[in-house]
């Protein structure tokens, strides 16, 4: 059986990083190694364990999503230990606000948080795969 697909889960609202854990632990092929609150401490948690795929909220009191995104995409220490992982924006407001904000960090999707599970499985799944992560 392959690896898992690893899964940082980042977002400010316990209940969102709550829902989401419970979908994606409910999939064999997906694990999830920690959820944050915040951009700071999602970049030392993929630091110490780089996941494959991050989701990110991009709005969130102590820094940007944006900006987390580009910060772990770039970071020298992560990507001494192999490719940056893959990072889905999540955002409960206009996507086309981000869209080009998404596109310039690097970010693999920009998705509504409120997207059916099946798209969402479906976008963390075709990241892993895009690095040959599974």
């Amino acid at each position: 059986m392959p690896e898992p697909i690893t899964v940082l889960i980042v977002d400010d609202q316990q209940l969102q990083r709550d829902g989401f854990r419970m979908l994606l632990e409910s999939q064999p092929d997906i694990a999830v190694i920690g959820d944050v609150a915040d951009g700071a401490h999602a970049l030392s948690l993929v630091r110490r364990t780089p996941p494959d795929v991050v989701l990110m909220d991009i709005r969130m009191p102590r820094g940007s999503g944006i900006d987390a995104t580009e910060r772990i995409r770039s970071d020298e220490h992560v990507l001494a230990h192999g490719p940056a992982p893959r990072v889905i924006l999540l955002t409960a407001l206009e996507l086309e606000a981000y869209r080009s904000e998404a596109e310039r960090v690097g970010a693999h999707a920009l998705m509504y948080k409120d997207a059916p599970p099946e798209e969402l499985l479906a976008a963390i799944r075709s990241a892993a795969a895009i690095d040959g992560a599974q």
